[in-house]
């Protein structure tokens, strides 16, 4: 009886051990998609007038002290055509920005098309109306839908906004393989600042 008392009580100490455990691993996991509340404050950031680039608009952009090897000087070209430009601030921060006239259902229809991509697991940290800011797991294999080359999970982050100025719709959003984290929400702000030069 001794014998038996002692084994049940092990196995009660060792399931309450793995039972922590398993607790702990799940809220390390969720505590990747935490809330983010982008800051007012744009104490690293630098405002850049594009108009000399064909958009009546400022952006605020990370500057030197945003600790993400940021340029003091942005570059911006036009890429492919005279209505998408590409703004690089250093070698880790690469917007994307694209004319769309007068359709303003950008974010939305970005979202059902995020909702077809199987592969991916989609969990969103901001949702709002004009402006996404996602995190992308790569499926894994063994899972439903995944793909046979897939044999690791891959995380990465990304954004996706809607600006109206002066009449005309842009698209902003993060190159297609997304950043870290912290990159992301930098670029969330740069979004969120963009502004036709009459409100500067």
């Amino acid at each position: 009886m001794k014998l038996i008392s002692l084994l049940a009580t092990r196995t009660g100490i060792i399931a309450i051990v793995l039972g922590g455990f398993l607790v702990s691993s799940c809220s390390s996991d969720s505590s990747d998609i935490e809330d983010i509340e982008l800051s007012e404050e744009y104490y690293e950031f630098q405002d850049f007038n594009l108009s000399d680039f064909e958009i009546d608009g400022f952006i605020s952009l990370p500057d030197e002290t945003a600790n993400i090897g940021a340029s003091t000087t942005p570059e911006i070209t036009h890429v492919q055509s005279d209505i998408k430009w590409e703004i690089k601030v250093g070698q880790n921060f690469t917007l994307l920005i694209e004319d769309y006239a007068d359709i303003n259902d950008l974010v939305s229809v970005e979202k059902k098309l995020l909702a077809e991509r199987t592969f991916y697991k989609i969990e969103y940290i901001i949702d709002d109306e004009d402006l996404i800011l996602y995190q992308r797991t790569l499926i894994v294999g063994g899972m439903e839908n995944a793909s046979k080359a897939v044999g690791f999970e891959h995380k990465s982050y990304h954004v996706y906004g809607q600006k109206r100025i002066n009449g005309i719709t842009y698209e902003l959003k993060s190159r297609p393989e997304g950043y870290e984290k912290m990159i992301i929400e930098l670029m969330a702000k740069s979004i969120k600042s963009f502004k036709t030069t009459s409100d500067s």
